[in-house]
């Protein structure tokens, strides 16, 4: 059977540009991680369940709050910077489009294209303002001003994915268990499955991608009962 070149199949990429994939990622990672380190610390410090779980519930709250406005500001804040730009490169080609033809065309000769062809593409570009904006910005930021993240997106998707992963380490305790270990053993495997589900994206294997993700969480939460543990003995003999 043949096989369809890449190039001739309407959609042979993953969406990268859409926004709302590396907030999902970075929020389902960071929510599972900071509650699970979170509840290893006060559990440490020998607190009882219930304020394992008050812990838990306020640090997937505002852990999702700041998650959510630190991303829609972040890209807000981006989008409007390549805005910025795309009007500063508009006024030079309406202002100096024969400067603007030539460095196009320098560029595309450090690329290994000949002189008159970069030239002569250049100026074709350039008869259609629209288009020669979209290509001097690729060149010259490495942005499509077309396809930029969407702000809410990212904010969105950070702060739902967020809250689920910070959800998992407290499963156990929701549903009456009183024991750290279950509670850990349950969000490193959340925290496996996780990084097995991004090594899919990414072809790695997911093996790989799991088992880094568990080892980082499993750092994560030994300092931090380290610490709780440390802290409730010297709080105890005080």
């Amino acid at each position: 059977m043949t096989e369809t070149p890449a190039a001739l199949r309407e959609a042979h990429h993953a969406d990268v540009s859409g926004g709302w994939l590396r907030p999902a990622v970075f929020g389902a990672m960071d929510g599972l991680v900071t509650n699970i380190a979170l509840i290893a610390g006060v559990a440490g410090g020998g607190v009882s369940p219930r304020s394992v779980v008050l812990t838990g519930v306020a640090g997937l709250v505002a852990g999702a709050i700041s998650m959510g406005l630190g991303e829609y500001t972040s890209v807000r804040s981006a989008n409007e910077q390549v805005a910025a730009e795309v009007a500063k490169e508009r006024r030079e080609l309406e202002r100096h489009p024969e400067a603007e033809a030539r460095e196009l065309a320098e560029a595309w000769v450090a690329r290994g294209l000949p002189p008159d062809l970069a030239m002569e593409v250049a100026q074709a570009v350039r008869r259609n303002p629209e288009e020669a904006l979209r290509v001097h910005v690729r060149e010259e930021l490495g942005v499509d001003p077309d396809e930029q993240p969407s702000p809410w997106a990212a904010a969105i998707s950070s702060f739902l994915f967020f809250s689920v992963g910070a959800l998992v380490p407290l499963l156990t305790y929701l549903f009456g268990a009183t024991s750290l270990w279950l509670a850990l053993a349950v969000g490193g495997l959340g925290l496996f499955v996780a990084g097995a589900v991004v090594a899919r994206f990414t072809a790695r294997p997911w093996w790989s991608g799991g088992l880094r993700q568990l080892l980082l969480g499993a750092a994560a939460a030994g300092a931090t009962y380290l610490v709780g543990t440390l802290i409730g003995v010297q709080g105890g003999l005080g």
